[in-house]
């Protein structure tokens, strides 16, 4: 398990929305009606991805004296057995909309695990990832994410 916080800045919000081509003014200016409504502009639905960056354990992130998995065709140094799990699924479940300048409390605990039957016979791990997005001032929970990876095969599993 692991927990960090999560700052929600206007800013922040405004370049999420513009990378994923979303022109809502409710996620660009505080005065439109629906951000008014909660004294701020509000993020978009998917934008608690973006809390891994404030996340100091992120494995994806490069570190400093650290091989890394990179994002080339070939790992920069890190093992071959760091890569290869594939991202199946994700889920957000929102109480109240994030609100520019509040901070969350970010805890990511494991989920369950499960096997299942290929097309191709083989069998299929897969691991349930569950990430909670709570306010710092008043610790209800706002988003519950879920996560769901399919893991590569062990290596003496494919021969």
């Amino acid at each position: 398990m692991s927990t960090h916080e999560f700052p929600v800045e206007a800013g922040h919000i405004l370049m999420f929305a513009r990378a994923i081509g979303d022109e809502n003014p409710a996620y660009t200016d505080r005065r439109s009606e629906a951000a008014a409504e909660f004294g701020d502009a509000l993020a978009p639905p998917t934008f608690v991805i973006a809390s891994a960056q404030f996340n100091p354990e992120y494995e994806l992130r490069p570190k400093r004296g650290h091989a890394w998995l990179g994002s080339a065709k070939d790992p920069s140094g890190a093992p071959p057995d760091d890569a290869g799990w594939l991202h199946a699924e994700q889920h957000f479940e929102y109480s109240r909309p994030i609100i520019a300048g509040e901070t969350l409390k970010v805890t990511e605990r494991e989920g369950e695990t499960w096997d299942k039957g290929s097309r191709s016979g083989g069998t299929l791990k897969f691991v349930e990832r569950l990430v909670e997005y709570r306010s710092v001032a008043t610790g209800a929970l706002v988003v519950l994410s879920r996560f769901v990876y399919v893991l590569p095969l062990p290596a003496e599993a494919k021969k």
